[in-house]
């Protein structure tokens, strides 16, 4: 079994820039994909970003954030990164990490979830 807990969420304005974190309690981190997810009420699961197990590997974005955010991690201290730039209103969600055996897009061959954080920009 494996938590993760969502940190980081807040509000910006457009144009600025957030960090979210998300803390593993698994020591078994490394050895799973790590992807960020949206989520919009009355919207399904939208992906965002996705790293493999290890740092320097793979990564997959959206084309909708594709050169603002940035996904990464730190293995040593079980946690994965959204560096979050050039914000829009649009990127107002509930995002919500998770860990896949596969480095994946689709939130369907996600096995672990955290709570999510409200991420709300302003115009």
């Amino acid at each position: 079994q494996m938590q993760l807990a969502e940190s980081g969420g807040g509000l910006a304005q457009a144009g600025g820039s957030l960090r979210l974190s998300c803390a593993a309690s698994a020591s078994t981190f490394g050895s799973y994909a790590m992807g960020w997810f949206r989520q919009t009420p009355g919207k399904e699961r939208e992906f965002v970003a996705a790293i493999s197990s290890w740092s320097g590997g793979r990564q997959y974005y959206a084309d909708s954030v594709k050169g603002r955010f940035t996904i990464s991690r730190d293995n040593a201290k079980n946690t994965v990164y959204l560096q979050m730039d050039s914000l829009k209103p649009e990127d107002t969600a509930n995002y919500y990490c998770a860990a896949s055996v596969l480095l994946v897009t689709d939130h369907a061959r996600y096995d672990y979830w955290g709570q999510g954080t409200q991420v709300t920009v302003s115009s």
